[in-house]
């Protein structure tokens, strides 16, 4: 009887190793999972054109995500990532038609150079101004970036009473015009949009994995406490990681523009449900101190095809948003269903040891 107990032990390990590992290949089995699916349900979803199409619409997601992966990890939340996008793609409209009135008789023109570094700096501020609030006031991460979400979707509305900058074509002699090449622009046939994309998400890769920084971010959402007794400036960690979520969410408030030689205040509505789906389908831990850049890029793939699959199976957008809803809490029972079994696992090879 011991000599079989014994003997079930050794399986069952290897059975449960076996699950916990294909727990942690959700992602690219979701995404092989659906990928297959709209080849064979959606129209023309092979196509060259649609792929160009899907993957900068992946690569939107892709940047909010990377911003808000870093935001989950230290155990917090950016609900404001959706208004950003719309006001920054306010300030370069604003920028690009009417310049910066500077109240004694001259207009101020800023090339496309630094209309963009204007706008990401806009961003910035406003991730800033969430770091302060969360890091200075002790308001929650969830109040207090519901809140700027709506102080920035009323701030993009007032710049232009809710109205549409058209043509942002901009003007030669000041030098803003090619503000369109940034969205619709390719350099070798990729798309800059792409080229971008891996610029930010290797980057972000490495400051999380190879930095001393990137270290700091997982400690304080590992263990808040733990990490400012070791000496962690708990502070200036969080107010990083907000001001490069609002940096990541004012890029894609460019691009958009760019993409549409348009800006309008409505841009960027539940953008941030993306967002948090593609990090917590790639594996960001929404209790704080585990994801990886990579899973939550494999992620925004995962929800770009699955919403561009949608879109061509004529899929209601109401019905899109309900699915999304589903993908996030699927994405977070599966999670903590890896952690309990993860836990299990090393109880018992802990145990095994000590025999």
């Amino acid at each position: 009887m011991t000599t079989g107990a014994t003997a079930a032990a050794p399986l069952q390990t290897n059975n449960q190793s076996l699950l916990l590992l294909i727990l942690k290949m959700r992602t690219f089995i979701a995404l092989i999972a659906v990928f297959l699916f709209f080849a064979f349900a959606a129209p023309n979803f092979l196509s060259a054109a649609n792929f160009v199409i899907m993957s900068k619409h992946v690569a939107l997601n892709a940047f909010l995500a990377i911003g808000m992966t870093f935001v989950i990890i230290t155990g917090g939340i950016d609900l404001s990532v959706g208004s950003i996008v719309g006001l920054c793609g306010m300030v370069a409209g604003f920028l690009i038609l009417n310049g910066v009135d500077l109240g004694i008789g001259y207009t101020l023109y800023l090339n496309i150079f630094e209309i963009m570094l204007v706008t990401l700096l806009v961003g910035v501020l406003v991730g800033a101004l969430n770091g302060f609030l969360i890091t200075r006031l002790n308001v929650a991460p969830f109040i207090a970036t519901l809140g700027t979400l709506y102080i920035a979707r009323g701030a993009a509305l007032l710049s232009s009473d809710g109205a549409t900058f058209p043509n942002l074509v901009g003007k030669a002699e000041y030098g803003s015009t090619g503000f369109y090449m940034l969205g619709s622009g390719s350099f070798l046939g990729i798309p800059f949009t792409i080229w971008l994309l891996i610029v930010v998400g290797g980057g972000a890769a490495y400051l999380a994995q190879r930095t001393p920084l990137g270290r700091y971010i997982y400690a304080v959402g590992g263990n808040e406490r733990a990490a400012a007794l070791s000496g962690v400036n708990v502070n200036r960690v969080k107010m990083f990681v907000y001001m490069f979520s609002g940096f990541c969410a004012a890029i894609v408030g460019l691009i958009i523009s760019s993409q549409l030689v348009a800006s309008h205040p409505a841009t960027g509505e539940t953008f941030e449900l993306n967002a948090i789906a593609a990090a917590v389908l790639g594996g960001t831990s929404m209790s704080g101190g585990r994801g990886r850049i990579a899973g939550t890029i494999v992620g925004a793939f995962v929800i770009g095809i699955l919403s561009d699959g949608l879109v061509m199976m004529g899929v209601s957008s109401f019905w899109q948003t309900v699915i999304k809803g589903i993908v996030i809490i699927a994405a977070v029972v599966v999670d903590q269903a890896q952690q309990r079994l993860q836990a299990r696992v090393a109880l018992q090879q802990q145990a095994a040891l000590g025999r």
